[in-house]
């Protein structure tokens, strides 16, 4: 989740409800400038290198263990992080793909956009470890969790992200976090991906010029 979310369904003043896609970008034509870059390729690699032990190290190994990443970051996350458990743990963990479109809760308020197709394998009795890259309002993860009790149910549910930026609307906190971020509602916290994003991987902090939020 990059950065979005609605608050009660109501457009906050300078920001802009991201959606599926993630949380956490300010209002599309608000002139914004990088403010701090939060993680080069190899920051980010070391993150997800250690959010992977600490998913095997909590649930004693990666048997019972399912990855399943939001579209669209959080898809190419889930990956990155099975090749990192098969690499130590010697187990191929499952991964699948979850479309939160049409379980969000601004449904009514904007046009409703799939962003690719829901693939995820066999959750029964499982632990399912939902992916994303920023975790703002939480939103987006609550239509996580909704999405997909209907295809099973889980024995455990747990929620890894690359960013956890804060601002918090509903009771969720993510289990795995790779950086904890302090943000203003104005900034946008923005994750490239080399499987989706031209250049290399990185994480920034945009946001308004100095006196001008």
């Amino acid at each position: 989740m990059h950065a979005r979310d609605d608050a009660a369904n109501t457009k906050r003043p300078g920001t802009d409800d991201p959606g599926p896609m993630g949380e956490g970008h300010v209002a599309s034509g608000a002139p914004v400038v990088l403010r701090t870059r939060v993680f080069d390729a190899d920051d980010l690699r070391r993150a997800l290198t250690r959010i992977a032990h600490e998913i095997v190290e909590r649930n004693h190994g990666a048997a019972n263990v399912v990855l399943v990443g939001l579209y669209t970051r959080g898809v190419a996350l889930s990956r990155r992080l099975a090749v990192a458990i098969e690499s130590f743990e010697g187990v191929a963990v499952p991964v699948g793909a979850l479309d939160v479109s049409f379980y969000r809760d601004d449904i009514g308020l904007r046009p409703v956009v799939p962003l690719g197709p829901t693939e995820v394998p066999d959750v029964s009795g499982k632990v399912v470890v939902l992916v994303d890259d920023v975790l703002f309002t939480g939103r987006t993860a609550r239509a996580a969790l909704d999405a997909l009790l209907e295809l099973g149910r889980p024995r455990a549910v747990q929620l890894a992200v690359l960013v956890d930026r804060g601002h918090r609307e509903l009771p969720l906190r993510a289990d795995f976090v790779g950086k904890n971020l302090p943000t203003r509602a104005v900034e946008d916290v923005r994750v490239r991906l080399r499987e989706v994003d031209v250049g290399n991987d990185g994480v920034e902090l945009w946001g308004p010029p100095e006196g001008a939020s």
